[in-house]
């Protein structure tokens, strides 16, 4: 039966792909007639963003999953970069592999573990720079959360590693496949701490988007970091026309921030202020945009959607997972963390607050709720 309600699911988000569109610059719509920034893509409708792919359904940051996210409706794909002892980006979450690759089985790399300190706390396992791109092909791609998606480990061991090159050939591949753009929402991961060991992300970063014709202005990309410093610079010193947004959450602030501003700061209407013109997007959490309660109910939407169009930026907020383990309190469906949740009502309620895009595990049902959410306006 599960099995049935998925293929459901994925029949009816793909023909709901069919209706959307990324816009002409001059002539698309917008989702809620705010002012837009005139770097930022145009979509008509809020996209879904295949968060590491449909990694709720394959282990992510894998082909199969970025292909699988597409072909259920996801608009744009989002890989994370990281880089190689040889200079070269790939695609995991973290520096360090251990949760996402066999490597931990592999007893040719034993004495690769160690600990670093990453955005000043101790972190022990294996990194990507220390491997080469070739040795780094022979680990696995294995599911990160096993204990709610045990579906997933029957994938575990059959996929590589990424580059961020294979991804972007990738895209076009979709394009063709699927008949419509497919977008790409690459994060620059811990930038300060890569550049600090000689190994920088942006000067790889940068030639490639060029040479894929992505580094102008309307593209379909949007380049996104938790350090506000990276997406400045990539804007003032690389040049770069592309889109970018800024990734903030409820606590803390970005690591390495010449001002030691916090996140709540910069998304308050002064902080955006101090930003806003230079970049195109905002990539909250999803707690930011709808307030949780104290006993982890939903609450009520704060004003940051607004307050961010006030000043030309889009919001794509991250991330909604149908499993119980990460809604709110009073959306859950029985005890079992691992159980899907009342997903839907939750991203019909973000949708609902004028959100332009959204971050899922599970793409199929974000198209879904999408598409709920506007035959109901």
């Amino acid at each position: 039966m599960a099995f049935m309600k998925r293929r459901s699911l994925l029949s009816l988000t793909t023909a709901s792909a069919a209706t959307f569109a990324l816009g002409d610059a001059a002539q698309a719509s917008t989702t809620s007639g705010h002012r837009r920034h005139g770097h930022g893509a145009r979509y008509r409708k809020p996209y879904v963003v295949g968060h590491r792919g449909a990694s709720g359904y394959r282990p992510e940051h894998t082909l199969e999953a970025y292909r699988l996210a597409a072909r259920m409706g996801a608009d744009i794909i989002e890989p994370d970069l990281v880089i190689t002892k040889d200079g070269v980006l790939v695609v995991r979450h973290e520096p360090e592999i251990s949760g996402t690759t066999d490597v931990a089985k592999r007893p040719e790399f034993a004495s690769r573990k160690t600990t670093k300190s990453l955005d000043g706390k101790p972190v022990t396992g294996w990194f990507t720079e220390d491997f080469t791109l070739a040795e780094l092909r022979t680990l696995r791609a294995v599911e990160r959360l096993p204990e709610l998606r045990q579906r997933n480990t029957i994938y575990d061991g059959l996929w590589q590693v990424p580059t961020f090159e294979e991804v972007l050939k990738l895209r076009r591949e979709l394009e063709r496949e699927l008949g419509r753009t497919i977008g790409v929402y690459p994060e620059t991961k811990h930038s300060t701490y890569f550049r600090a060991q000689g190994k920088p992300l942006e000067e790889k970063l940068v030639p490639l988007i060029r040479t894929y014709g992505l580094d102008r202005p309307g593209a379909p990309i949007f380049i996104q970091s938790f350090e506000l410093q990276n997406l400045l610079d990539l804007r003032t010193r690389f040049k770069v026309k592309a889109p970018l947004v800024f990734l903030t959450d409820a606590k803390g602030g970005p690591f390495a921030d010449p001002k030691k501003r916090s996140y709540a700061h910069l998304t308050s209407p002064a902080g955006l202020r101090e930003w806003a013109h230079l970049l195109d997007g905002l990539g909250p959490s999803v707690k930011q945009v709808i307030a949780w309660n104290a006993d982890n109910t939903l609450g009520a939407p704060t004003s940051l959607v607004r307050d961010a169009h006030a000043v030309g930026l889009q919001v794509c907020p991250w991330t909604v997972r149908a499993e119980n383990d990460f809604l709110p309190a009073d959306l859950r469906n029985g005890s079992n963390p691992g159980d899907f949740g009342q997903v839907v009502d939750y991203l019909e309620k973000l949708y609902a607050t004028g959100i332009d895009g959204i971050f899922s595990d599970m793409p199929d049902i974000a198209v879904l709720a999408r598409e709920r959410y506007l035959s109901r306006r």
